[in-house]
């Protein structure tokens, strides 16, 4: 290290990309006294700020006003009929991301971040390329923190009429018909959203289940909810895309076609390595396309490092920051640590809301063998009046072992921010003896979670029991 520190180099760090962990990363270095460059080629705030959780959120609130006018007039309220305006939404919610993107700069100048709007390319293991300026930058360290984008696949004749998660931000009309290609977090968002601003939507998926990963109840009440909501097609694919003269026709794979306005496929994303220059440093993607990390994100070569999406662990934007940070305090603030990928809470902002946290009954029953499953199924108190057809599904599961809380899952409204509660619970190594003695909260959804006394199934490992 004495010959590293002996070196002149024009930065201490250099970051590509201002996405999430980019941008958490290049403030907490230069915290820490780096001296730091930052080079981003689109917009500072990368997909999370700019084309994802976001305006995806503020595009969600939109479309369950439509639910709360219409379950109004079970509480006594004489609502004229809601005129939904899309032009309104999208300047608003435009205006929102540019505001949030100017304050990412601030906070990046303020810290004393150096941010280059430009494509770098990295050259050897110390210097990178800004491609629009052609000028090179040595760096003591290099992080790579470019992110995923989306792809479409499989690549099938008319791709390129449909659209992806980027470009769904700039339609400038709501369409009125759309079919949603995928069964992931984004497919299931962007349908429900769509659905919900009245749109006519079909969501097509592969699989007999939306939601692959989940708990198996989880996945079946979605389902449930969206066939109720939308044309929903299972265990179908699409063929071909063909433009036609009222919008686009989708041949299926039993031979059936529809025709439909706007196609948005949401079939996966992929680390955003394509001309990055990783050849020339010996840096090679594995094979999902990711650039292979230590736990410390170090990648093969000693002065280059990847976090967030790029490395494809855990592609989420919380995960990006935490990842970042715990960069930048290792390399240069002296207080190693690493970011623990076994216990995330996450959240699919669908409707209804999914919250998770822990492993589902499957995977619980792998890894630690007998188990204590408690459910809670139940119609919300606020479904009563409304007459909205509608159920709340809460899950804990429990090793028997332990007794410790080893899963929670919950489906229904505001399971995102129940689930961020109880994540702090389960994080902390809680048991259902913890949850038992916990007050509950009445009447609220949330006070199941610590009354289910008694399991509904104990599962044991395959052959015992």
């Amino acid at each position: 290290m004495a010959d590293d520190l002996a070196h002149s180099y024009d930065v201490d760090l250099f970051v590509i990309g201002g996405g999430s962990g980019g941008v958490r990363a290049a403030r907490i270095a230069a915290g820490h006294g780096a001296r730091v460059q930052l080079a981003e080629e689109y917009r500072v705030g990368g997909t999370c700020v700019i084309r994802g959780c976001v305006p995806k959120k503020l595009m969600v609130y939109a479309g369950r006003f439509a639910d709360e006018f219409a379950d109004a007039a079970g509480f006594g309220w004489d609502v004229p009929a809601p005129r939904f305006d899309w032009r309104v939404l999208k300047a608003r919610r435009d205006a929102e991301v540019a505001r949030l993107e100017g304050i990412y700069d601030t906070n990046l100048g303020k810290a004393g971040v150096t941010v280059v709007a430009d494509r770098a390319v990295i050259e050897d293991a110390h210097t990178v390329r800004l491609v629009g300026q052609d000028k090179r930058v040595t760096a003591r360290f290099i992080l790579i923190a470019v992110g995923a984008e989306p792809v479409k696949e499989p690549l099938i004749p008319g791709a390129e009429l449909a659209i992806t998660s980027n470009e769904v931000f700039e339609l400038e009309t709501l369409p009125e018909r759309i079919l949603v290609v995928g069964g992931g977090y984004i497919a299931v968002e962007f349908a429900g959203v769509f659905a919900h601003l009245g749109a006519r939507i079909t969501l097509l998926h592969r699989g007999d289940k939306l939601l692959r990963g989940f708990d198996e109840e989880v996945r079946d009440a979605l389902d449930a909810a969206y066939a109720h909501r939308m044309d929903l097609r299972l265990n179908r694919m699409v063929e071909r895309l063909d433009k036609v003269e009222n919008g686009i026709r989708a041949t299926l794979d039993d031979g059936t076609t529809l025709e439909v306005d706007q196609v948005l496929t949401a079939t996966g994303r992929r680390p955003k390595i394509a001309g990055l220059g990783l050849e020339a440093v010996g840096i090679e993607a594995d094979a999902r396309g990711a650039i292979p990390v230590d736990a410390y994100s170090r990648t093969k070569v000693p002065s280059i490092y990847a976090v967030g999406d790029v490395t494809d662990r855990a592609a989420l934007t919380p995960i990006a920051i935490r990842e970042g940070h715990a960069f930048a305090d290792t390399v240069f603030g002296n207080k190693p640590w690493c970011v623990d990928h076994g216990l995330i809470p996450t959240a699919v902002f669908s409707t209804p809301e999914i919250g998770v946290v822990g492993h589902n009954e499957d995977v619980a029953r792998r890894h630690f063998g007998a188990i204590d499953v408690y459910r809670s199924s139940f119609r919300p108190m606020k479904a009563t009046l409304s007459g909205r057809d509608e159920r709340l599904l809460m899950k804990v599961i429990v090793d028997c072992a332990s007794d410790r809380v080893v899963g929670v899952h919950v489906v229904g409204h505001d399971a995102g921010e129940i689930i961020q509660a109880v994540g702090i619970a389960v994080t902390m190594g809680a048991t259902k003896a913890d949850f038992d003695r916990t007050i509950a909260v009445h009447p609220t959804a949330g006070e199941e979670l610590v009354t289910m006394r008694s399991p509904v199934v104990t599962k044991h490992p395959v052959g015992v029991g």
